[in-house]
């Protein structure tokens, strides 16, 4: 490391999203002077490293299209079986309770990700490629220049201590936030919800737990371990993701208010809760407690923050700057949205144009696209114990984030700026529909409960939803790209008048909001479990 050469990016962090954007721009700039500064020592442990194993569809392409890990992950992780749910809230017959997921694979694949054996992999990947990345590295602090000067990041390796200079620096540092803290970013998002959760060195076999033959046939193969698997209840879900070097991911995410943290932030304290909310997944992790590899513990996880792109050469990448939740594992799809954005910052700096104007309208999108998700957890932890509202819920999540989010990021339109002006009109109708679905799903799940019954919902029942995501990656030309979001924001339209007039079958008072009527065209659903 040359303390005395001016660096063209220091990334702070050689996590997931410093490694990923350090390969981004590599891929993009073959001269390129990255250096990426990492505080743990590599390699990184297996299975108990950390969490962020679950990826879906715009984190997936991300690592395996854009970054060119398709193999690795093929070859070193698990395909996953897409996300399953079942309401069992203190009850130990899975085939007595209401299962929503998918019968066989979805076309667009996702994996479950041992984050030790990625990251290092991209680590080797980074070295191979001519990037800097030193592990075992304290960044001390970061003074930014002023005007066009060069920022000065100081930093410790080894015991000694230096001071680069950098063009740009990216702050990639996780909950360490050294920019966020240093210029005072941090924001409250009105979400108060804490995590625990902790990994066993054994496979905890969800499809052992249930001796039904007819509950087992439901999925082809019958292999509901690959899935991410949320066990939910009031106010809470508890995970179970597999990893690739043979242990099992398990954690409880719950609405602070409803579930303290003082009941679980201890292994013992959360195999009482367990007991009490999910006792298979009790019994599960008791008879292997013997294998426990660690126990971790987050309140308040998610956040957000005033600014994450400067045109004076700074940005913040993932848990540096913004956090939703664990809940449809979106860490990974906003690494990639904003290192995306950073790459283009800096290539138009290189380029010899001015980024303060498009680092403020690339924040707007970043934001806009972090608020509209955000809505679909901030006061919805309530309705989580509800099998029914909740099904429908995660297909209208799901229709929203196929159908506007991941066509943006799979079309690469992230920084379409032309496109973005010209369906502001239905871009917004999109993110209104949205934040009243929301609304109305809590006042659904307000009234007289519907009953947890014995069934599959299956998602490959639905054509038009296996359809969204089996396009995901076509290749669209200008007007098609355009016109599939039109077409994606009035599916959206008559989603919404369908899930009304289910609701409204069985709740007549219930207001719909500014959601459309029932006379609007509709789209198949599943049958009513009630």
């Amino acid at each position: 490391m040359n303390a005395n050469a001016m660096h063209d990016v220091v990334i702070l962090g050689g996590g997931l999203a410093g490694l990923s954007l350090a390969l981004q721009l590599r891929q993009r700039f073959a001269d390129l002077d990255i250096v990426v500064l990492e505080r743990n020592t590599h390699p990184a442990p297996l299975a108990a490293h950390k969490v962020g194993e679950s990826k879906v569809e715009i984190g997936a392409h991300y690592l395996a299209d854009t970054l060119g890990l398709r193999g690795h992950l093929d070859d070193e992780h698990i395909r996953k079986f897409g996300f399953r749910f079942f309401w069992s809230d203190g009850r130990e017959d899975l085939d007595g309770v209401t299962e929503l997921g998918v019968s066989t694979v979805m076309p667009t694949p996702t994996w479950q990700i041992d984050r030790g054996i990625l990251e290092n992999h991209m680590g080797r990947l980074a070295r191979e490629r001519g990037i800097d990345f030193r592990d075992g590295c304290t960044v001390r602090g970061v003074d930014f220049g002023e005007g066009d000067a060069a920022h000065d990041v100081r930093v410790s390796h080894n015991g000694e201590t230096q001071t680069l200079a950098a063009r740009w620096v990216v702050d990639a540092s996780g909950r360490a936030g050294l920019i966020k803290r240093k210029l005072d970013l941090a924001e409250d998002n009105g979400h108060d919800a804490n995590a625990i959760w902790f990994r066993i060195d054994d496979r905890l076999a969800i499809d052992h737990w249930c001796n039904d033959h007819d509950w087992s046939g439901r999925c082809d193969p019958p292999e509901r371990w690959r899935s991410t698997n949320h066990l939910c209840g009031p106010g809470y879900w508890v995970w179970l993701i597999p990893l690739s070097s043979g242990a099992h991911s398990v954690g409880i995410v719950c609405d602070a208010a409803m579930h303290p943290m003082e009941t679980m932030n201890t292994f013992e304290r959360t195999l009482e809760w367990l007991h009490e909310h999910q006792p298979l997944v009790a019994r599960a992790c008791e008879a292997k407690r013997d294998k426990l590899m660690d126990f971790r513990f987050l309140r308040g996880y998610s956040y957000a923050s005033k600014q994450v792109f400067s045109g004076d050469r700074w940005a913040l990448s993932g848990e540096a700057g913004l956090f939703l939740d664990p809940f449809y594992s979106p860490g990974t799809d906003f690494i990639a949205i904003g290192n995306t954005y950073i790459c283009e910052l800096i290539a138009l700096d290189r380029a010899g144009k001015p980024v303060g104007p498009y680092a403020r309208l690339y924040e707007q999108l970043m934001l806009s696209f972090y608020n509209n998700t955000l809505s679909m957890y901030r006061g919805q932890y309530g309705i989580f114990g509800d099998a029914e509202v909740m099904s429908i819920k995660v297909i209208w999540d799901y229709t929203y984030y196929w159908g506007v989010l991941c066509q943006l990021v799979f079309q690469n339109r992230l920084t379409d700026l032309a496109l973005f002006g010209e369906l502001q009109q239905e871009l917004t109708e999109a993110a209104r529909l949205n934040l009243d679905m929301q609304a109305f799903l809590r006042r659904w799940a307000e009234l007289s409960p519907r009953p947890n019954l014995p069934c599959m919902f299956d998602q490959q029942d639905l054509g038009w939803f296996v359809g969204m995501n089996s396009s995901l990656h076509d290749a669209l030309d200008d007007a098609g790209v355009r016109d599939r979001l039109r077409s994606n924001v009035a599916l959206m339209r008559n989603l919404a008048a369908t899930i009304v007039a289910r609701a409204q079958a069985t709740c007549p008072s219930l207001d719909a909001g500014g959601l459309p009527s029932a006379a609007s065209p509709q789209t198949p659903l599943f049958a009513s479990a009630a």
